[in-house]
């Protein structure tokens, strides 16, 4: 089995994206497989980003990835832009993919809206830049939200049309690969929205930098209800600023969102917040401490970062020669 993933480097990364992304990383090092964790910056530029902040919020990932338990020692960590063969490939795969196949892509539709004619053309093709991100390792499982899942049908459909066209078995068609269930992290101060940072209220989530007494002074002032918290998982359905703040719990704490009911079913905001304000701080305080403390050491960082692209790089090349002599390229 080898596995890849990732996270774009733009912005600082909050409590969503540990649940969603860093804890499964390093749940996976237990795992037999390779594991390639890379920082997406060349998707971050897809749209404009300042080159003193792009550099920082790559390193600031890689020391996310660290604070979390992802090693070096069994995990490949690099940057997407320190392995050329990101974008060889792409280019390559740039004349194997198909335009309508990009044309079905709905995140260009969501991320460009009504003004698609002044988009970059990256944020129209990124996705076969994230097929070749995949391909190029040869990964066998990738793990994906739902809103990669069609990224990872386009990647599919790539290595099937390069292995028919060129009339080979090259490409492995990679998996999804199912982590189990994960609490959809939502806004802190919407229900209805995913907790982002990009949201300009620094109230609507738990960032990974944030200290303990920020983290309990957020859970308090989060948006609730009037209501008191039901006896079972379906009395939240039509209360999604409850339904969150469960959620949350249940997650950090490793139990379900019923073993939370049964333990404050009946109970009002008053006496769950609290409760929830000690788990977010009990397990993201040490994961904070150890982030800003790496962060403080940017040398180590690089030299992490540096480790990973030499080990990244000597997967990946032999696999862009390969497909060159299959294409019939020269040299």
């Amino acid at each position: 089995m080898r596995i890849l993933s990732g996270i774009q480097a733009s912005g600082s990364l909050h409590l969503g994206n540990y649940l969603g992304a860093l804890k499964k990383f390093t749940d996976m090092q237990a795992l037999d497989a390779e594991r390639f964790y890379m920082i997406a910056d060349l998707h971050a530029i897809t749209v404009w980003q300042d080159p003193a902040n792009l550099l920082s919020q790559t390193r600031e990932i890689a020391a996310c990835y660290l604070a979390a338990g992802v090693t070096p020692e069994q995990s490949v960590i690099f940057a997407q832009s320190s392995v050329p063969e990101h974008t060889e490939l792409g280019w390559l795969f740039n004349c194997v993919a198909r335009l309508g196949w990009l044309d079905r892509m709905t995140q260009f539709k969501d991320k460009a809206g009504k003004d698609k004619e002044r988009a970059s053309i990256g944020l129209y093709t990124y996705p076969v830049l994230q097929a070749a991100d995949i391909l190029l390792y040869k990964a066998t499982h990738v793990p994906v939200g739902e809103d990669q899942r069609q990224h990872l049908e386009l990647t599919r459909d790539v290595a099937k049309k390069f292995n028919h066209d060129y009339k080979t078995d090259y490409f492995p068609l990679p998996e999804t690969l199912y982590q189990g269930p994960g609490a959809r992290i939502m806004s802190l101060r919407d229900g209805l929205a995913k907790m982002s940072k990009s949201d300009p209220s620094d109230n609507s989530r738990i960032n990974l930098t944030d200290t303990a007494d920020t983290i309990a002074s957020k859970i308090k002032k989060a948006k609730s209800d009037a209501e008191v918290l039901p006896e079972a998982p379906e009395g939240l359905d039509d209360r999604p600023e409850a339904k969150n703040l469960v959620g949350i719990y249940a997650a950090l704490a490793g139990v379900s969102v019923q073993d939370v009911l049964n333990d404050f079913g009946g109970k009002g905001f008053g006496a769950f917040k609290p409760a929830l304000a000690d788990v977010v701080v009990d397990k993201m305080s040490p994961v904070s401490e150890r982030l800003r403390g790496l962060l403080n050491e940017p040398t180590e960082i690089d030299r992490v970062l540096k480790i990973g692209a030499e080990k990244a790089r000597a997967a990946a090349a032999p696999v862009v020669q390969d497909v060159k002599k299959i294409i019939g390229l020269w040299g």
